[in-house]
Parts: structure tokens; sequence; C-alpha cells
């Protein structure tokens, strides 16, 4: 299943570089989100070096997920796609 990077997860002064909003193809609201829990996910770099994490929960109603990443994010990972397995 293919997800856009949306952001970085932050509040006003903060941003956590290895935590990730993303949006899922055909997922829409939380309980199609809350499904994929636990599922892993990896990001390619365009050296071709893999980032993988998990998802950790659904963020809002809307279906939109947030990832965790064993490692910080780059900012152009933002609007790239990543690979939920």
């Amino acid at each position: 299943m293919k997800a856009k990077i949306a952001h970085f997860r932050g509040g006003k002064h903060t941003q956590t570089n290895n935590h990730m909003l993303l949006v899922a193809v055909g997922v829409d609201n939380r309980e199609k989100a809350s499904k994929l829990v636990g599922k892993e996910v990896v990001f390619l770099t365009e050296k071709g070096n893999a980032i993988s994490g998990k998802i950790a929960s659904a963020h809002g109603n809307s279906g939109v997920l947030r990832a965790v990443f064993e490692k910080g994010m780059p900012g152009q990972s933002i609007g790239k796609e990543v690979e939920i397995k």
C-alpha cells in the first residue's frame, strides 16, 4: 500500500523529526487508519537507502496516520511516497 508523507509531527514550538504524518491511499476515516497500526513503513531516499519505521497511531478523524521512523527524516521527504507493508 502506498502513502504520501504530509508533514512532520509537531506542536506550536516543536518539531519531532522522526515522527511523520502520512496520508494513505483509500484511508479516509479513523477506523480504517486504526487497522494499519503496527505495520511497517519504508521510505527510500534518492540514494537508495531505506529508512524504516512503524505506524504508531491514527492522527485525527480523517484517516491520517502517525509513523515513527528509526531516525530523523530529511525535509526533502515531505510530499514523497512511502510503502506500507
